[in-house]
């Protein structure tokens, strides 16, 4: 914010507009201050391909090291404190092999017989398929947070969710120049089912 003071204003005119705007700096600022670990993506790039946004990273596919592009947009996002599902549409998907690699994966990226226009069909068949993962298919991939055991079992992030989704609905996500837009949806139709919650949250 130091470095461009037109952030705050540029929040602040989106938050008129019910929608919360997160710089994408914030974003590269917590991934490279996080610890890294042996199994996270490596030099992570974030980019603003509007409406989408553009994510590289170095990651290791079946012990092949793989510099991987693509770039998400959210199609639909589903939250309530039962369901946190997300649905994913990929585009320009990219491979490639880093260094000296005779590995199976290695063979498939090099020749080109990945078909990377559809991601899903992949990741279907992946080995260790993450719980998380309950859709994919073409360029279509679909993520529930809540088939993770240490999420869905977490009873504070839950009385959150159920306090706060009845009346502020996530409608969209997309990115606007260097910020990721939040577009928010309010209904006050279910303030009863958010107070109750907050007070079980409180009680709890």
């Amino acid at each position: 914010m130091l470095s461009n003071p037109t952030t705050m204003l540029s929040m602040a005119r989106h938050a008129l507009g019910m929608r919360i705007a997160v710089p994408l700096d914030s974003l590269r600022w917590f991934i490279a201050n996080t610890p890294p670990s042996k199994k996270a993506p490596q030099d992570v790039t974030i980019t603003p391909r509007p409406p989408a946004i553009g994510l590289g990273a170095t990651i290791d596919l079946m012990g092949t090291t793989v510099r991987a592009g693509a770039a998400i947009r959210v199609e639909q996002l589903e939250v309530t404190d039962t369901a946190f599902k997300v649905t994913l549409r990929l585009s320009d998907v990219t491979m490639k092999v880093l260094g000296e690699s005779f590995t199976p994966v290695a063979g498939l990226i090099k020749s080109g017989a990945l078909d990377l226009s559809k991601p899903g069909n992949l990741a279907k068949f992946m080995p260790k398929r993450p719980a998380v993962l309950v859709e994919a298919h073409d360029d279509v991939i679909v993520i529930d947070l809540m088939k993770n055991e240490r999420f869905a079992s977490n009873d504070r992030v839950r009385g959150l969710l159920a306090t706060l989704t009845p009346v502020v609905q996530v409608a969209g996500l997309s990115t606007e120049g260097d910020f990721l837009i939040l577009q928010l949806r309010a209904s006050p139709f279910g303030l009863p089912r958010a107070l109750n919650a907050a007070r079980a949250l409180a009680a709890g």
